[in-house]
């Protein structure tokens, strides 16, 4: 079984981020081998931070040594070789997968550039960042279709745009 924790702030507006949140990281999870979490007995939690561009500044360089906001910044929990005993390896019965943090002012621009809501780009960018709980990367060109593929079929799946197309002009 899936949950989310979802936290939001300022000045991410009033929505129900919740089952967005929800409907986005299902619709990523389903499209890979490990869609098995969906089911499982165990509960397989993920953490989502609404946050300002300035808390995601801060993350971004302390972690990832990047002096700027991010769209969305992702911290797995889980090895992803481990993804598939995950529910027997749980003590509890429950299991954090990782948190997903998106900064608002980097997506509002993000949205407004593509045309699309706000709502549709912060679900492409959950979809996105449960990809990378996951183990997706996009560091080399193979890896970055093959995770940019199963975005565009989970977001077809939620009814929203392909992020990848290439306008022609």
């Amino acid at each position: 079984m899936l949950e989310i924790a979802l936290s939001s702030d300022a000045p991410w507006p009033e929505q129900d981020w919740d089952a967005l949140a929800l409907r986005a990281a299902t619709a990523a999870i389903e499209r890979t081998p490990h869609g098995e979490l969906l089911t499982s007995a165990a509960t397989v939690e993920i953490s989502i931070r609404l946050a300002s561009d300035e808390e995601v500044h801060t993350l971004n360089k302390q972690y990832r040594q990047k002096d700027k906001p991010t769209n969305v910044l992702s911290f797995p929990m889980v090895q992803p070789d481990l993804l598939a005993t995950i529910s027997q390896n749980s003590d509890d019965g429950e299991v954090l997968l990782g948190d997903i943090i998106l900064a608002h002012g980097v997506c509002v621009a993000e949205a407004t550039e593509r045309g699309i809501s706000v709502e549709d780009h912060a679900m492409h960018l959950m979809v996105h960042g449960t990809l990378h709980l996951l183990g997706y990367d996009h560091i080399d060109d193979d890896e970055a279709e093959g995770m940019e593929q199963i975005e565009r079929d989970a977001l077809a799946a939620l009814g929203l745009h392909d992020p990848y197309l290439i306008k022609e002009d």
